[in-house]
């Protein structure tokens, strides 16, 4: 069925004035639920579309419970005078993803006493949607009663099924927001189209891809502001069907050109949403606090701080604003987020996808850990009490039939999400492990009292073999040139995987990754350049070490530096290096992509051995040696891993 052939109907209710009014929309729509979802429940931009004014949240230090707010909009403005003042309580969205959404809103301000949006995606037998689309809305008196039919009736209700059929088309044609460019003549800057071309000019000269160039002029001549104000690489990347780190390294030229500004957004653990702005990495502070969900966090590089982009001002500014607060895809990680009253219950079903989940209430600390598994449970009870969480997880089948229960004696907002973070998040770890980073922004560092933690670094330690004896067998000055050329042989082996070299002492060199098989693929390209060198050079060899886990990023002598057991340890691998080999620790070896690297290849000979580390003891540590199918001088004697 074609939009243009989808059925409407229409019914209004009226109670007795001023009681209430109802209205209920049903429209056939040819994608399905989970398509639509995206698009339907992204209530910022639904607002903005359906005409909506932007809202402002009174009092927004203020930690109202259960995720409620207090918002105001004007109605009826002429220029830039207000005329009718609208304020009123947001209760907490209710959701069960992919299906239906609502909210309810308390006015203490304005034409209406209360509104009640609902909102049903009900999947039809051929693939498509039945959206339900109800309002619910009490005037405050009889003399605001005939504003009700007007505004909501007649002139909402056109702008309500523009918008729904507006999305369809675009989940049908996998068009996200981001890339859906609405406006029909630039809003830029004065003298900004020529600014824009010719940074565009200079994208190019500095290696982007033009089309590339092409896509990211078009975006922000005719994107619109919610689309612009918070660009996100990766997001991007995926819409265009792009490589990730060449639109990320693109953003970043366009940054240092003055096409683009830069922020670091500090997110919050459990809502994921942005607490907290820095223009600069020194800006950024090692605590922030949420007040949504109430709690003070430790900020992380490879979780809660992104970089996001915004147009230059002098190119095109962007207003800021908000077309609500609360909605479903502004926490995409939630599934499920029902109200239960105190001392009442309340019934959902499990998500079908198999992984890993948490159930919380927004007012309670803790959470209850949870895996949906063919093997689990078909129904269960999550208690919300003031004893807390049980320990362990929960195990529940696709779709089982769930009871949120509420023992407290105050409302309480259970939350059912997914544990996993977005992997569409440019992180402050991916984006200062990336060498382009490091050369364009060298000066960006942290305040020298932080310490940021990163859950998951590669650290790789490199040195020249015999290079004591170059010196003194070619000269000092023939001997530095050599180094320096090998300088450039492994930077530019670490640039191709998206690492950076955070420093060099004499001929040894530190780098960093934020995957373990971007190291081993570095290390391997660097090894043999060295050693298989254009006519007339001298074969080199290096000699490398690596391990992966968590660290400490903080600022030493002006750049930013990695410390911990990691650091430590990949150091010390290097010295169990004979210079035509990789010494790996476990944890590197055993990564999934490495296994499966070595899985897929024969040119290595792996052998695993055990040895102690300097600085730690006794103990033996399990370690791999990856050695090319080539002569390689005699490593050091080794024990078997027990």
């Amino acid at each position: 069925m074609s939009a243009s052939q989808a059925k409407q109907t229409v019914r209004a209710r009226r109670l007795r004035l001023p009681s209430e009014f109802h209205y209920r929309w049903v429209w056939q729509l040819r994608a399905s639920p989970e398509a639509l979802w995206e698009y339907v429940a992204n209530t910022d931009r639904f607002n903005k579309d359906t005409n909506v004014p932007a809202v402002t949240i009174l009092d927004p230090q203020s930690e109202m419970p259960n995720h409620r707010r207090r918002l105001k909009m004007y109605r009826l403005q002429l220029g830039a005078i207000k005329l009718v003042p609208i304020v009123w309580t947001e209760n907490p969205f209710e959701w069960i993803k992919p299906y239906r959404f609502g909210v309810f809103r308390d006015y203490s301000q304005g034409p209406l006493r209360y509104m009640r949006t609902y909102t049903e995606l009900r999947p039809r037998p051929d693939g498509g949607t039945e959206a339900i689309y109800e309002v619910w809305a009490a005037p405050r008196n009889v003399l605001w009663s005939p504003a009700i039919p007007f505004q909501i009736g007649l002139l909402s209700a056109n702008d309500f099924r523009r918008a729904f059929f507006r999305y369809d088309k675009m989940a049908l044609e996998h068009r996200p927001f981001q890339i859906d460019l609405t406006l029909r003549r630039p809003a830029l800057a004065p003298g900004a189209r020529k600014r824009l071309m010719a940074l565009g000019r200079e994208l190019d000269m500095r290696g982007v891809s033009p089309s590339l160039t092409t896509r990211l002029v078009s975006l922000i001549e005719r994107g619109d502001d919610l689309s612009l104000l918070r660009m996100r690489p990766y997001a991007l990347a995926d819409a265009w069907n792009k490589p990730r780190r060449q639109v990320l390294e693109m953003f970043l030229h366009a940054t240092r050109l003055g096409m683009l500004d830069s922020r670091w957004e500090l997110l919050c653990p459990l809502c994921r949403g942005p607490k907290a702005t820095a223009r600069t990495l020194d800006a950024v502070p090692q605590q922030v606090h949420c007040d949504v969900c109430h709690i003070d966090y430790t900020t992380q590089f490879d979780q809660s701080v992104e970089i996001v982009f915004t147009p230059n001002p002098l190119i095109r500014p962007v207003a800021v604003v908000d077309y609500c607060v609360g909605g479903p895809q502004i926490t995409p990680h939630v599934l499920i987020q029902q109200v239960v009253r105190a001392r009442k219950g309340s019934f959902v079903n499990a998500p079908r996808q198999v992984g890993r989940y948490r159930v919380r209430t927004s007012e309670l600390p803790g959470w209850q850990a949870v895996a949906v598994d063919v093997a689990g449970k078909p129904d269960v009870a999550f208690v919300a009490s003031g004893d807390g969480w049980p320990p362990g997880e929960v195990i529940l089948a696709p779709e089982a039939s769930i009871a949120f229960e509420n023992r407290t004696d105050a409302d309480q907002l259970f939350i059912f999400e997914r544990i996993e973070w977005t992997d569409q998040a440019a992180t402050a770890a991916d984006v200062t492990t990336l060498q382009l980073f490091r050369d364009l922004f060298g000066k960006e560092t942290l305040r020298n009292d932080v310490q940021i933690g990163i859950n998951s670094l590669t650290v790789m330690f490199t040195d020249l073999l015999n290079s004591t004896a170059l010196y003194r067998e070619i000269g000092d000055a023939p001997a530095f040139g050599v180094v320096m050329s090998h300088f450039d042989v492994i930077r530019a082996a670490v640039m191709e995987e998206g690492g950076s070299i955070v420093k060099t002492n004499g001929d040894a060199v530190m780098a960093v990754f934020r995957r373990p098989i971007q190291a081993i693929r570095a290390a391997v390209r660097a090894q043999s350049a060295l050693a298989n060198p254009p006519a007339g050079g001298k074969p080199l060899h290096l000699k490398m070490g690596m391990h992966t886990g968590s660290c400490i990023a903080v600022t030493l002598n002006e750049r930013l530096d990695y410390f911990g057991s990691v650091v430590n340890i990949a150091a010390r691998l290097e010295s169990k290096s004979n210079g035509t080999d990789i010494v790996l620790s476990k944890d590197i070896y055993l990564d999934p992509e490495v296994l499966e690297y070595f899985g897929r290849t024969s040119e290595f000979e792996v052998a695993a051995f055990s040895s102690t580390l300097k600085g730690y003891g006794d103990r033996a540590f399990d370690l791999w040696r990856i050695t090319p199918h080539l002569n390689a001088p005699a490593a050091e004697p080794t024990r078997p891993v027990r």
